[in-house]
C-alpha cells in the first residue's frame, strides 16, 4: 500500500467508470466525480476541476465556501443527512458531533484488479477515529464502508453511520421498489425534487417492501437507455437507503444500517463497521448497472457457483400431509421428468401438522417418520437426486417444547410477548445456550442424513425485541450470519437458500452467506414476470429460484398453460412445485421437454449477461441471457396484460455482437393455438439476421395470446 500525501488526488478507473477523489482547501477528501470515465487526468486538470466546482458564498451563509466532503458533516454546515451521528456518556469530551481532520490516504491501484482507497481521520476532541474504505471493482462497481472507533473514555452511542455517493444533477428522476407479501419489488418512479426521499426498513429483516436499489437517472431511462446511478445497502437487518437533493445543489445517494437508540454502544477502543454501500453507474440504462452488481455477487460467492440443479419442492404438492408412499411416488415422477434435487418442505418435525406448532424442536417426528427420514432420503438417492430439507431455525413457536422449557430464549422487549404472528416468535440467537443448542441440532441432522441443501425460512418481522436491555436487531442479524457460516464450515458442500416468507430477505449481504434466494411465495407466472425482472436488478439469474407451479396458482387463483409457467422460470434457477403425480402422460412429456430445454440454457446462466430489451408495448416483457462471448443468446418474450395495447411492435434484441450473423430459431413452439411464428423460425432452418439488425431494426412478432410466452434461440451462424 502506497501512502501519498492527503493533498494528492486519487483517480481510480475501471470498466468505463471513474472515481475521482481530491482534497478541498482544508485537506478534507471530496468525491469530485463518480460516473463516466474521465480519461487520463494530469494534476493541473484535477486542480482545475476542483476550482471549477468550488461553490459560491451567499450573503446569508458561512464566510468561506463549504464543500461536501466524502462523509457529509453537520459540524461543518452540511444541512442534509449527516454521515455520522452519535452522542457520548461519561468522559470529558465537549463536542458531540465529529469534525474530522488529519486525513491520511492509502491507495492500492494495481491494473487488472480491484482498486482500493483507505482514508483515515480523527476528531480528538469528540473522541472519534474514522476509516473509510472505497473500492472500485474491475467491473466498475463502487463499494463504500465506514468504520468508527471510540478513542476516549466513556461510551460512544452511535445514532447513524451512513455512506453516500455523489450523483450528477441532471439525474432528475428516481426509481425505487416497494411491495408486500407475494408482490415484492414493485417499481415506482417519480421526479427527484429538492429534499430527501428516504426508504427505511424496520422489519428486523430486509422486508417485502425493501427498495433493493435506489436509482437516479436522466428522465425516461429504461433498461437499455439513459444515464443512471444506483445504490444498494448490503444488510439484512434494519436499514435505510435514500436520495437527497439539497438547497445548496448537492445530489447524493446513500444508505446504512438503521440503529435504534442504545443499539450500538462503543467502549473505548471498540469499533463499529457499517454495511457496505454498493454503487453502480451506467450510461446505457439499467442493464449495465445490473451487470456490475451481478459480477460482484458472483465474485463474492461462498463457493464457485456452477450450474444450478433442477429442484422439486414438496410444499404445494403435499403441504403438511407427509406420507412416505406419496412422497416416494412424487420423487419418482420428479426423477422421470429430469429433477436433480428433491426438497422436503415444512412438516417433518414434531407437532408440525400446521404452521402454529413445533418450530424450535429440530428433530424428526417419529410418529410420522418412525424410521426417521432415511427411507425417503435413500429413495431420493436411488433415483439419482440430491436431498434437501426445509428449516426455519431463527424462529420458535409458542407451542413447542423449546418455548415451554426455555421461555427466556424467546426474543422480546418486555415481559409480554411481541405481537402474535401466526403463532411464532423469534429465537434469541445472541443467547449463547440457545444458539449452541440450535447449531448442534442442525449439525446432528446434517451428520445423520445426506442433506445437500437447506431451504432456510424466516417467517416474521422482529418486533419489540431486545437482548440484555438493548435493541436486538443488529446483534441478531450478525448472529444469523455466523450460524450460516458455521454450518457451511462444518459441511462445505452444503447449499442454503435464503427464504423469508418468500422475498423478505433479499440483499447482497445475505447472499455472501447463502447460495440462492426465494424471491416470492407466489409462483403465479404473471406476477413472476414482473417480480423476477426487478429482483434481477441486483441478483444474477442463477441465484433466483423460479418454480413451475400447478395450472392454478395457490396464491392468486389464476390459471395458466404450462408453456407460460415453464417459460417464465426458464432463465433462472428452475424448480417444480406442484403435485407431479396428477400429471397425465402428455403433461409429463411436455414438462420433460421444458426441463431439457432449461438444461440446454443453463450453462449460460451463471456466466452470461442478463438483458431486458425495452419494448414499445408495455404488454410485452422481454428477458434474455447472452453468452459471455456473444456467440449465442436465449430470449423469453412474454405478454403480461389481458390483451396487447397495439399490434406487436418489432422486437429488438440487445446484447449481441453487431458484426455477427445469427440464426434465429423459436424453441418449443406451440403445436396449436395462438398465432405461430413463421416456419423458418422453427427448430431447424431458422432465420439468418445480423446482430446489428436484431438490435437496431428488430424482428416482427405475431399477435400473442394474453399471458403467453415464446422462447427464441439466437446462435452464431
Amino acid at each position: 500500500m502506497a501512502s501519498p500525501s492527503p493533498y494528492t488526488p486519487v483517480h481510480l478507473r475501471r470498466a468505463g467508470v471513474s472515481l475521482l477523489l481530491a482534497p478541498d482547501d482544508a485537506g478534507r477528501p471530496v468525491l469530485l466525480h463518480w460516473g463516466a470515465d474521465l480519461g487520463d487526468l494530469a494534476r493541473d486538470a484535477v486542480d482545475g476541476l476542483l476550482e471549477a466546482r468550488r461553490p459560491g458564498v451567499s450573503r446569508s451563509s458561512y464566510d468561506a465556501p463549504r464543500t461536501t466532503g466524502l462523509l457529509p458533516e453537520s459540524a461543518l454546515g452540511f444541512a442534509g443527512t449527516p454521515a455520522l451521528e452519535g452522542h457520548r456518556t461519561g468522559g470529558a469530551a465537549t463536542a458531540t458531533t465529529p469534525r474530522l481532520a488529519d486525513w491520511s490516504v492509502d491507495v492500492e491501484d494495481v491494473p487488472g484488479a480491484d482498486a482500493a482507497v483507505r482514508l483515515d481521520a480523527v476528531d480528538e476532541e469528540a473522541g472519534w477515529a474514522v476509516s473509510v474504505d472505497l473500492v472500485l471493482s474491475v467491473a466498475g462497481l463502487v463499494r463504500m464502508r465506514t468504520s468508527v472507533t471510540n478513542t476516549l473514555d466513556g461510551h460512544l452511542h452511535l445514532g447513524g453511520v451512513r455512506n453516500a455517493l455523489p450523483v450528477g444533477a441532471h439525474a432528475c428522476e428516481l426509481l425505487d421498489l416497494t411491495g408486500r407479501w407475494c408482490k415484492e419489488r414493485s417499481p415506482q418512479r417519480h421526479p427527484w425534487v429538492q429534499g430527501t426521499h428516504r426508504r427505511d426498513g424496520r422489519h428486523g429483516r430486509t422486508g417485502h417492501d425493501a427498495t433493493l436499489l435506489m436509482v437516479a437517472g436522466t428522465p425516461g431511462f429504461g433498461f437499455s437507455a439513459g444515464e443512471v446511478w444506483s445504490v444498494h445497502t448490503a444488510w439484512s437487518g434494519d436499514h435505510t437507503t435514500y436520495a437527497e437533493r439539497t438547497a445548496e445543489g448537492e445530489c447524493l445517494l446513500g444508505g446504512g444500517e438503521l440503529l435504534a437508540p442504545g443499539e450500538v454502544e462503543l467502549a473505548r477502543d471498540e469499533t463499529y463497521r457499517s454495511p457496505w454501500l454498493l454503487g453502480s453507474w451506467s450510461d446505457a440504462g439499467l442493464d449495465p448497472v445490473s451487470h456490475r452488481l451481478h459480477a460482484h455477487l458472483r465474485a463474492g460467492s461462498p463457493r464457485a457457483r456452477g450450474e444450478r440443479p433442477v429442484v422439486a419442492n414438496t410444499w404445494e404438492a403435499v403441504y403438511f400431509d407427509h406420507d412416505l408412499g406419496r412422497l416416494s411416488e412424487l420423487a419418482e415422477v420428479a426423477a422421470r421428468v429430469g429433477v436433480e434435487r428433491f426438497v422436503l418442505d415444512d412438516g417433518w418435525f414434531p407437532a408440525r401438522r400446521h404452521d402454529r406448532a413445533g418450530l424450535g424442536d429440530w428433530v424428526v417426528d417419529r410418529e410420522v417418520w418412525p424410521d426417521g427420514l432415511h427411507p425417503l432420503v435413500d429413495r431420493v438417492g436411488e433415483l439419482g437426486m440430491q436431498f434437501g430439507l426445509w428449516v426455519e431455525p431463527e424462529m420458535v413457536n409458542e407451542d413447542s417444547e423449546l418455548a415451554r422449557t426455555h421461555p427466556e430464549r424467546v426474543l422480546r422487549g418486555r415481559s409480554e410477548l411481541p405481537p402474535h404472528w401466526r403463532g411464532q416468535q423469534v429465537l434469541d440467537l445472541q443467547d449463547d445456550d440457545a444458539r449452541t443448542e440450535l447449531r448442534e441440532a442442525l449439525l446432528a441432522l446434517l451428520d445423520e442424513y445426506d442433506i445437500a441443501y437447506l431451504k432456510w425460512d424466516h417467517n416474521r418481522d422482529l418486533t419489540d425485541v431486545t437482548h440484555d436491555g438493548r435493541p436486538a436487531v443488529h446483534g441478531q442479524t450478525l448472529a444469523a450470519y455466523r450460524l450460516l457460516d458455521e454450518l457451511r464450515d462444518a459441511h462445505p458442500a452444503l447449499e442454503i437458500e435464503s427464504c423469508s416468507s418468500g422475498g423478505a430477505r433479499v440483499d447482497a449481504e445475505v447472499l455472501r452467506h447463502t447460495d440462492r434466494i426465494w424471491p416470492s411465495d407466489t409462483i403465479d407466472p404473471l406476477e413472476r414476470q414482473h417480480l423476477q425482472r426487478w429482483t434481477s436488478l441486483l441478483v444474477p439469474p442463477e441465484l433466483i429460484g423460479s418454480h413451475v407451479g400447478g395450472a392454478t396458482s395457490h396464491t392468486t387463483g389464476r390459471t395458466h398453460a404450462l408453456r407460460y409457467r415453464a417459460a417464465t422460470a426458464l432463465l433462472y434457477s428452475l424448480g417444480l412445485e406442484c403435485d407431479l403425480t396428477r400429471l397425465d402422460e402428455t403433461e409429463v412429456a411436455e414438462l420433460t421437454s421444458w426441463i431439457d430445454l432449461h438444461k440446454r440454457v443453463r450453462p449460460l446462466l451463471s456466466t452470461g449477461t442478463l438483458v431486458h430489451p425495452d419494448h414499445a408495448d408495455p404488454a410485452v416483457l422481454v428477458t434474455g441471457v447472452v453468452a459471455h462471448d456473444r456467440s449465442e443468446a436465449w430470449f423469453v418474450v412474454a405478454t403480461v396484460a389481458a390483451t396487447s395495447t397495439q399490434h406487436p411492435a418489432h422486437l429488438r434484441l440487445s446484447g449481441l455482437d453487431p458484426d455477427r450473423t445469427y440464426r434465429l430459431v423459436e424453441e418449443l413452439a406451440p403445436a396449436a393455438g395462438g398465432a405461430d411464428l413463421t416456419d423458418r423460425w422453427r427448430a431447424g432452418e431458422g432465420q439468418l439476421v445480423t446482430g446489428r439488425s436484431l438490435e437496431r431494426a428488430g424482428v416482427a412478432l405475431p399477435v400473442l395470446w394474453p399471458e403467453d410466452a415464446r422462447v427464441l434461440h439466437v446462435v452464431s451462424a
